[in-house]
Order: C-alpha cells, then sequence, then structure tokens
C-alpha cells in the first residue's frame, strides 16, 4: 500500500463516503454510499501506481474498478438466496493485467475492438499499418501491444460510480489523430452496470470500444475447463451472424441463424450447441462470432443478450445501442497468473458478450464504419443488469 494525496489525486463526489486504505490509515467523508479505495500495484510501461476502486449500491451489489485499463475486476451481485457471487473473471494486481496474457480480461477494448485485416486501413486516402497482433501475425486485434486496456488512466468519482480518462496520442500506435476519451461506470439501484463510451478527436480516425469481460455466474471460483457450459444464453435480436474466413475476418455475408447452431433466439444452454459438427462453429473451435442485432439505428438501448445460471439463479440482461457483438466462450486463454480465487481460469470456463462495430468494419463494404469525424462526438453504451430467478 502507499500513501496518497488525496487532495491532487481524489475528486470527491458529494454522493459518496471516500475511503481509502492505505498503511492501515484511511480518510472517510460520511456522505450516501461508499467508495473504497486501494493501491492496485505498479503500471511499469509509464511508472505510475495503478488504483482498485470499489462502489456499491443499496442492494449489497458492488463493482471492483481499475485504472488499469479502465477495467471491470469484479461484479458481486446477490444470488437466488441473496448471497454474494462474484460473476467476473479477474486477477490481483496491475502486473497481472500488463505482464501476462490474461485475454484482455475485463478491460476497456481499443482504439479499435475485434479484427482488422492484415493490420493496414485506408482514411482520408491515406493508408495506415497497425501491428498484426493475431491470427499468427495476420491481423490487428483489439488494439494490440497499445492497446487502452493496459494503459493508466485518470478517475474522477462522479454521481454513483467512476468516469475513467484517456488521452490518445496522435500516432499512438499507429493510429490517427489525438483522441480524448472517457468511460463512465454507473452503479444503479436497479442493479444495472452502465458503461458510457465518449470521445472526441481534433482530426478524422477509427474508433471502436468495447469492454471484454469474462463472465461465469456460476461465480469466478468456477474455474475448470467447460465451467460455464451450462449456463443458458438467449439473443432474442440476432437473425444473423457475420461469417468470417480462417483469420476471423468477416467475408461480407451476413448468414442467417436458422438452422445453425448460432441460433440462440429462444435460449439454449451452451453445451447443447458447442460441439455442433458446423464448420464456421469448428474454425473457432467455440463460439467467437459477430452476430447482428435487428432494430439498430446507433441511438435506441436494446436489449440484445440473456444469459442464466441455473445454479445461481441470476440472470444477466446485456443491452447496447452499437450494431453488433462478440459471442465468445474462452476456447484459447493463454498461460496466466492465479486469478482472485487463486486458481488459473481454464478454457470454457466464461463468456464474454462484446457489443461493437462488425470486425474488419472500416475494411468492409455495408459494413457502417467506425469513423470518428474531427469535432463530432462518439457515444454510445453498454448495460448490464442483474436479476435473480429461482
Amino acid at each position: 500500500m502507499m500513501d496518497i494525496n488525496l487532495n491532487s489525486d481524489i475528486n470527491i463526489s458529494d454522493s459518496y463516503a471516500i475511503t481509502y486504505i492505505a498503511d492501515n490509515s484511511f480518510f472517510k467523508k460520511k456522505q450516501k454510499g461508499t467508495v473504497v479505495m486501494q493501491d492496485f500495484g505498479v503500471v511499469k510501461s509509464v511508472n505510475e501506481r495503478a488504483y482498485l476502486i470499489t462502489i456499491d449500491n443499496k442492494n449489497g451489489m458492488s463493482v471492483d474498478l481499475s485504472t488499469i485499463g479502465a477495467t471491470i475486476v469484479a461484479i458481486r451481485v446477490p444470488d437466488k438466496n441473496g448471497k454474494l457471487v462474484d460473476v467476473v473473471q479477474g486477477y490481483k494486481s496491475a502486473e497481472s493485467y500488463t505482464d501476462y496474457k490474461v485475454g484482455h480480461a475485463g478491460g476497456t477494448i481499443g482504439p479499435c475492438a475485434n479484427r482488422i485485416d492484415n493490420g493496414i486501413f485506408e482514411l482520408n486516402g491515406k493508408k495506415y499499418e497497425l501491428e498484426k497482433n493475431g491470427n499468427g501475425g495476420k491481423v490487428h486485434s483489439h488494439g494490440a501491444s497499445a492497446g487502452l486496456d493496459i494503459k493508466n488512466w485518470k478517475y474522477e468519482l462522479i454521481k454513483n460510480g467512476v468516469k475513467f480518462t484517456y488521452v490518445k496520442k496522435d500516432g499512438e500506435g499507429n493510429y490517427p489523430a489525438n483522441v480524448t476519451i472517457d468511460v463512465s461506470y454507473i452503479l444503479t439501484d436497479n442493479n444495472e452496470l452502465i458503461t458510457k463510451y465518449e470521445a472526441s478527436s481534433d482530426e478524422d480516425t477509427i474508433l471502436n470500444l468495447t469492454n471484454h469481460s469474462y463472465f461465469n455466474l456460476d461465480g469466478e471460483e468456477n474455474t475448470e475447463e467447460g465451467a460455464v457450459l451450462n449456463h443458458i444464453v438467449q439473443f432474442p435480436m440476432s437473425d444473423k451472424f457475420t461469417v468470417t474466413n480462417e483469420n476471423g475476418i468477416p467475408t461480407g455475408e451476413l448468414r442467417s441463424v436458422e438452422n445453425t447452431p448460432y441460433d440462440f433466439r429462444q435460449g439454449a444452454k451452451v453445451k447443447d450447441k458447442i460441439n455442433s459438427d458446423y464448420q464456421p462453429l469448428i474454425q473457432t473451435n467455440g463460439f467467437d462470432q459477430n452476430y447482428c442485432i435487428n432494430g439498430y439505428n446507433g441511438k435506441k438501448l436494446i436489449d440484445i443478450a440473456n444469459v442464466k445460471s441455473e445454479k445461481t439463479g441470476i440472470k444477466m440482461t446485456v443491452s447496447t445501442n452499437l450494431p453488433g457483438f462478440q459471442f465468445y466462450t474462452a476456447n484459447s486463454l493463454k498461460p496466466q497468473p492465479a486469478g482472485k480465487c487463486g486458481k488459473q481460469y481454464k478454457k470454457r470456463s466464461s463468456l464474454c458478450i462484446e457489443p461493437q462495430f462488425y470486425p474488419n468494419a472500416i475494411n468492409t463494404p455495408n459494413f457502417e464504419k467506425p469513423i470518428l469525424k474531427k469535432g463530432s462526438k462518439f457515444n454510445r453504451e453498454i448495460v448490464y443488469k442483474f436479476d435473480t430467478e429461482k
């Protein structure tokens, strides 16, 4: 733990009591609610301290958020018996996120989430070449080694939550423009974690932001291989998915989910579909596909996914105003440190619902382009809502 200068490091919202835990000392301002702040280790690339910030609501639900990557580290929600269950895989320190390949766990992904073919795109007649870090050096994936999920973000405590800010410099990661990015997490008393993405740029650029949390509604301590396969998944607003080549790059075809293992419109257990004899599914060794969202207009929030654990009764509903989402069943986790529970997370022990623009949209005709114009504003949301059903 370390000492902290409260006047310079904490912007105190009147809605919360602030407790900073450091060297057995603390600062407390008695107000409605509680925020707990802890030292979360060192971000070696910039020699800065990272912090872990915990917020809660009146129902006992709480969320751990870190300045490293504007990351969701934990989400604790009541199960059908009122017991708090942490439903997100995460790690114990900033070093775990920066020194190991943890699959971008819980992080804010960008500047451009998902894949870009050959790491190349063109904007306003100029060609940009990005680091190729995926599929054997054939694609740019999730911002690569300069991605937003390993940056140490500035923070501000706001009403019922935290706002993280990162200023991406022109040329950083070979992306154009200076871009100011805000990610706000707001926890409501309806057990909703609202994620608001806002950004502005001094030149035209591309921007595709999402969150990469790995969920297990049985509890993150369920780390064994296949631990998420009994989860019931429903995608009520997705009739189509983007067909991809062997490198996960969309061919441009939007295929109906009808009569395929990708059809979750009525809901099904993951285990009933994941081992189906269907080439796109075999190609990705499990689910790792972008779904298209019916009724998308870029403004209204649409309930795109329902996920339920029969064991805990916890149900998660995901809503967004983004055009698609990647459904991923943690098919290829790399060697990693122990998680919060003290055990390593294994293959298919969790699943991800990642709302975003379609993969390689910047290079694919007829896909909406994730372009942020100079002087315009980026405004998108992802909402995770938790309920229980016995």
